[in-house]
């Protein structure tokens, strides 16, 4: 009798296990307390569906957005300051009206929140990463590096974050030429605001790095002969995610309101790059002048955008860390 034996590929198997494992990671997460917590939120559900078309309109705006605002010839001044579409003398091309160039509002409102969107990820993110590492050596190392650390955040954290973010784009424009200036304005205010933020983030997760080093599987992985900066960023790191995210969420939300606020006052994006802030600075100009709605449905915007942040970001704070509640 012979036996007929199928040899199955080593690469084949390995293939099927890591599927496998990525299969059983992602039912246990489906099956875990978050995602129950989060389908069963009367607040978080309802800002993260939001958010989500805010992010699908922003990413797909040359396909979405009804007219491409910011193209001089697709602009009709004949077009210029119309009512919504709802009002006497408005047109059903344009939902929101037209602004006193003749763009339209929704238009410009979903371009300039795409605007705002990346200088705010850009922000927290470079504020995440270098308060992150900061937080993880002060917490880790102590000594020198935590007392100088800690001593320049405390310092920065008693100057308003808005002040210091208009400080910083006051020197970086400063040490521009003048026809770079609008060109670089993104860039200077991602590293404005970047720069007026990580102290919240380094003085958080250095306390939560003091926390996670006495535990035993630090301890185990220091007598194991573990290098120690494979134990912050190996280790260390991935137990202290829960407080990055909190402080990230929230932060977004700051973000989106500083770049505004710089924006408002004029040292934030030219207006031929515009974002919210730099829509309702222009439309404040004819808010008493009856062309309210190029000041009003932006703000609205933004008002509506940053408080879905902010609820799902307090979903966050009482999910992950219920003591911050």
């Amino acid at each position: 009798m012979t036996l007929l034996q199928t040899r199955i590929p080593a690469g084949a198997v390995d293939g099927e296990g890591a599927a496998t494992s990525g299969l059983a990671t992602l039912r246990r997460w489906r099956e875990g307390d978050l995602p129950h917590a989060f389908l069963c939120s009367k607040t978080a559900l309802p800002a993260a569906i939001f958010l989500l078309i805010v992010v699908v309109a922003v990413v797909g705006a040359p396909w979405i957005a009804p007219h491409t605002p910011y193209d001089l010839a697709t602009l009709d001044l004949l077009d210029a300051q119309l009512p919504p579409a709802w009002l006497a003398g408005g047109k059903a091309a344009y939902l929101l009206g037209t602004d006193e160039q003749g763009r339209d509002v929704l238009s410009a409102i979903i371009y300039g929140a795409r605007t705002s969107l990346m200088v705010a990820c850009l922000s927290v993110l470079m504020a995440a990463s270098f308060g992150t590492v900061l937080g993880l050596l002060s917490g880790f190392l102590g000594g020198v590096i935590d007392g100088v650390t800690m001593r320049v955040a405390d310092i920065q954290m008693t100057i308003p974050d808005i002040m210091l973010a208009l400080l910083a784009t006051g020197i970086l424009h400063a040490s521009l030429p003048r026809e770079l200036q609008s060109h670089a304005a993104l860039l200077i205010l991602v590293l404005a605001i970047g720069f007026s933020s990580w102290p919240q983030y380094a003085r958080v997760i250095r306390a939560s790095t003091m926390a996670e080093r006495h535990k035993d599987y630090v301890a185990a992985a220091r007598v194991t002969g573990v290098h120690p900066v494979r134990i912050v960023f190996a280790h260390i790191l991935p137990n202290i995610t829960g407080p990055i995210c909190i402080l990230a969420t929230q932060g977004f939300a700051s973000a989106i309101l500083a770049e505004s606020a710089l924006s408002f006052i004029g040292v934030g994006m030219p207006v031929t790059e515009p974002s919210l802030g730099t829509m309702i600075r222009v439309g404040n100009s004819y808010l008493f002048a009856g062309e309210w709605w190029t000041c009003i449905f932006p703000s609205m915007a933004l008002c509506a955008i940053v408080l879905s942040i902010n609820l799902l970001g307090d979903w966050l704070k009482d999910t992950l860390n219920p003591k911050l509640g």
